[in-house]
């Protein structure tokens, strides 16, 4: 297989995870409701994210914020055309991130969801970043696509809770004390 065509491979690999959070959506809102199963997929794509956090990129956690944001920008495939990020900051005290593309938003309009659609499933589908940052020890939100934005989403990493990198305490002796 050719470059273009394992190029061609992985863009597709990424148009099917994304239909199929769709008809899994749609499938369990039939079943249990709107709000339960969008709460059911959040969960699960949380759990994943968490998953790949602890596996490719703890080793950062709570607050090497530059390795990781060169570690995650390499996963980008297609040298980084796949989701086109554009770092906004990059700083100790945190790191923002501007998708200008997603190839899971690309596919679900060009199979014809709504607006409103999109934006649902794509603040479904990013809970895999949420459980990524959180499961490797950062804080993390997310401005998920919405139709005003135009094409593009936000990441927001902050350093962790965790003790890591932090300095250790020598307590003080008093006076007299043994």
């Amino acid at each position: 297989m050719g470059e273009k065509e394992l190029r061609g491979a992985v863009y597709s690999a990424f148009k099917n995870r994304a239909m199929m959070y769709y008809h899994i959506f749609d499938e369990l809102r039939k079943e249990v409701g709107e709000k339960k199963a969008a709460e059911i997929m959040k969960r699960s794509i949380y759990n994943r994210g968490v998953e790949i956090g602890k596996q490719l990129l703890a080793k950062y956690g709570p607050d090497d914020l530059e390795g990781l944001k060169n570690a995650f920008l390499g996963l980008d495939p297609d040298e980084g055309r796949m989701f086109s990020a554009e770092v906004l900051r990059s700083d100790a005290e945190g790191v923002d991130i501007r998708f200008h593309r997603c190839p899971l938003r690309e596919a679900w309009q060009e199979a014809g969801l709504s607006d409103r659609e999109t934006a649902k499933i794509c603040a479904i589908a990013a809970r895999v970043d949420n459980g990524t940052f959180e499961g490797a020890g950062f804080e993390f939100f997310a401005d998920t696509w919405k139709a005003e934005q135009g094409n593009c989403c936000y990441l927001h990493i902050r350093p962790g809770k965790g003790k890591k990198n932090q300095k250790k305490k020598i307590p003080n002796k008093r006076r007299g004390s043994k």
